[in-house]
């Protein structure tokens, strides 16, 4: 086992009963009139403190509107129709998000709760300099603390995400892309928050680059002891990072596990098929499949399993049942991880009347 293998499951294992932030049953409708469309159907999902916890899936599956309805950012036509947000502060103290007045909400942004939006250059205000906008957002959260001090703690910010503290004064236009993400990043850790929620925040940027960001999130993790949600379309790049991963689809949690388990034994056909779209850069080299035909449009969802128009192991059960988060049914896997498929759940399928079927030879490997 290597080195980063067993500090990732060191720290899965030590964080495993201390949650800081809690999404349970949350729904999203986009749309106001009778018919609105369900983006967001129930899910529930539980970051721990000092994670990273990887959110996957193709474009469209509701992947920021899940980060934007937990951070209470949702622009209209978005509305919250279910669930609670727990955040659980150093003290044990607990908040459901969702009840808070604006005043409250304004006070746990930024400081127990920040976000790195997609597109550094469209997040910052082209005619301010750097340095005020970063130094704004601490004087509003700390009214005691003067513009000096403001701009000296944002100085040192941006020496922590490695930007010289001479480019306080550069305007956003005058970094590179790379350079303009870091500086998210330095403005979203600027007062401490204890949960870091980044929407894909290597979009646009080159692999080297990309690679640079991820790094320098992981190293500050590792100085500072935030957690953090990763949002990306990118499995590959998650499996670099996170602890574990979630995998989206239609609005919904399909699969949620280590890292290390969803990359060598993906328990749902649709995590099996994410990975199977790009190439390993070590070990075996495997077949490279695409995922057949499209998403499923969200206003008009099939019955069933929403996945079963593109899975290759589809039965007829699939069709008239929903299929829930349940423990993989293949023996020897890990009782924390869960899979959102109806070869795992032969009592749900036997309960409805279908003949339930076998777990596919692939989806076992161990």
């Amino acid at each position: 086992m290597s080195a980063v293998t067993t500090q990732r499951a060191f720290r899965a294992n030590a964080a495993a009963t201390d949650p800081v932030l809690e999404i349970k049953n949350l729904s999203v409708d986009y749309g106001y009139d009778e018919d609105p469309t369900h983006v967001l159907r129930q899910v529930s999902l539980t970051l721990n403190r000092g994670e990273v916890l990887g959110l996957a899936g193709e474009s469209g599956c509701g992947k920021s509107t899940l980060a934007y309805a937990a951070t209470r950012l949702l622009p209209p036509p978005g509305l919250i129709t279910g669930g609670e947000v727990v955040f659980t502060d150093r003290d044990g103290q607990q908040t459901d998000i969702l009840t808070l007045n604006d005043q409250e909400l304004r006070a746990t942004r930024w400081q127990d709760l920040a976000i790195v939006f997609q597109g550094a250059m469209n997040s910052l205000n082209p005619v301010y300099r750097i340095g005020r906008q970063i130094a704004d957002g601490i004087a509003a959260h700390l009214p005691g603390v003067t513009k000096k001090e403001a701009l000296e703690r944002a100085a040192g910010m941006l020496e922590l995400v490695g930007i010289s503290a001479d480019r306080l004064r550069d305007y956003p236009h005058q970094l590179s892309g790379g350079m303009r993400q870091r500086v998210m990043i330095a403005m979203a850790l600027a007062l401490d928050p204890q949960v870091l929620i980044m929407d894909e925040p290597t979009t646009a940027l080159d692999v080297v680059m990309q690679r640079q960001i991820v790094e320098q999130i992981a190293e500050l993790r590792d100085r500072l002891g935030f957690s953090v949600i990763f949002i990306t379309h990118d499995v590959s790049l998650l499996i670099e990072i996170a602890d574990r991963i979630a995998i989206m689809y239609a609005g919904e949690i399909v699969e949620d596990a280590s890292a290390q388990d969803m990359y060598r034994r993906p328990r749902h056909p649709y995590s099996d098929a994410l990975l199977h779209s790009f190439p390993p850069l070590r070990g075996p080299r495997r077949e490279l499949t695409g995922i057949p035909g499209s998403p499923p449009d969200m206003s008009n969802l099939p019955t069933g399993c929403p996945y079963r128009t593109r899975c290759a192991h589809v039965f007829d059960a699939c069709a008239a049942i929903t299929p829930e988060l349940v423990a993989p049914a293949v023996e020897g896997d890990d009782p924390r991880r869960s899979v959102a498929c109806l070869r795992h759940d032969p009592a749900t399928v036997a309960a409805v009347g279908f003949e339930p079927q076998p777990v596919p030879v692939e989806l076992q490997v161990r």
